[in-house]
């Protein structure tokens, strides 16, 4: 039996956890599909995202190395973010979600249903 306790570093958890929050992903998809991309314009591609909760997001995209940003000194201050290598090898994994989920969100949502009205 394969033994998924944590100890120490375990790529499962310690990775997900960082892309499988409710943002990450779809951050990393605005910026696949429209390329380089200043704050406000991921902002208004996601909608319903604040602005901390997209700060926060990008922050840790960064320092994780799926994304660069770019500074350029001008008033005011632009930043423009993009994919970094990392981050456009993961795309097509990411893809590969979207498509399962596409595919079985009926079906899930269904089961849900019935489950939550205590149907089996």
């Amino acid at each position: 039996m394969q033994n998924f306790h944590h100890n120490g570093i375990c790529p499962i958890r310690d990775i997900i956890s960082r892309l499988g929050n409710n943002w990450s992903l779809l951050v990393l998809l605005a910026l696949n599909s429209n390329g380089t991309m200043r704050y406000n314009e991921i902002q208004k591609s996601l909608g319903d995202i604040s602005e901390r909760m997209l700060s926060l997001t990008l922050r840790n995209l960064y320092s994780d190395g799926l994304i660069n940003r770019t500074i350029y000194p001008q008033v005011p201050p632009r930043v423009d973010y993009c994919l970094s290598d990392m981050g456009c090898s993961l795309i097509p994994n990411i893809k590969s979600l979207v498509e399962w989920a596409a595919n079985n969100s009926d079906t899930i949502m269904q089961s849900h249903n019935k489950k939550a009205k205590g149907i089996d």
